[in-house]
């Protein structure tokens, strides 16, 4: 006598499902006249915060009156001109930076309609920093704002680097009691710097 599970693989296996065919995705996208303005926007509305900034000179203008950057002990900058107390290429345990409070970084580029920014572990040598560091710091030059996801995906090489995500604000649940906790499994907070 066959048991449940048999008996529902055979019956999914008698039954052949013509394919459906997949969506066309050549058709307009949303797109916004003022890709910083709607990035901004968006990943306030998600509880970042962006800076439009100039050059590297008004990023460290910037970036000193943040105030988890001022209070912060020790600090990452993987971002050319900008400064760090701890140097992240001479960690080779990455549970050693669960200690650093901010870490500034590049991204790559950044989505105007979810507040998003493509990080990869190209040129960081622990890619945890991205996620274990208590507040977290991203650049994006001003000319790599996309206004979509599907001019995201279009912009993404998978040969190299070994690691990508797009991170849209700082951690944050609300499944323990339907409480939200920013912070819980990531960073307290995220600002971007939009240089240019």
């Amino acid at each position: 006598m066959p048991n449940a599970k048999t008996t529902i693989l055979s019956a999914i296996r008698r039954h052949h499902l013509p394919e459906a065919p997949l969506p066309s995705l050549d058709q307009s996208w949303i797109q916004f006249s003022d890709v910083r303005a709607q990035f901004a926007s968006v990943l306030e509305s998600v509880g970042g915060r962006a800076f439009m900034v100039a050059d590297t000179a008004a990023l460290n203008s910037e970036l000193s009156a943040v105030s988890e950057w001022r209070d912060a002990k020790k600090t990452v900058s993987l971002v050319a001109g900008v400064h760090g107390n701890t140097d992240l290429a001479l960690i080779d345990d990455p549970h050693a930076t669960e200690d650093i409070d901010f870490a500034i970084l590049p991204g790559q580029f950044a989505v105007a309609e979810n507040g998003a920014v493509w990080i990869s572990d190209d040129g960081v040598k622990q890619r945890a920093i991205y996620f274990i560091a208590q507040h977290l710091a991203l650049v994006v030059s001003a000319i790599d704002i996309v206004s979509n996801m599907h001019e995201a995906y279009r912009r993404l090489s998978f040969d190299s680097p070994r690691f990508g995500a797009f991170i849209s604000g700082p951690s944050k649940t609300a499944d323990i009691e339907q409480s939200l906790v920013i912070g819980a499994h990531g960073p307290r907070s995220m600002t971007v710097f939009i240089v240019g």
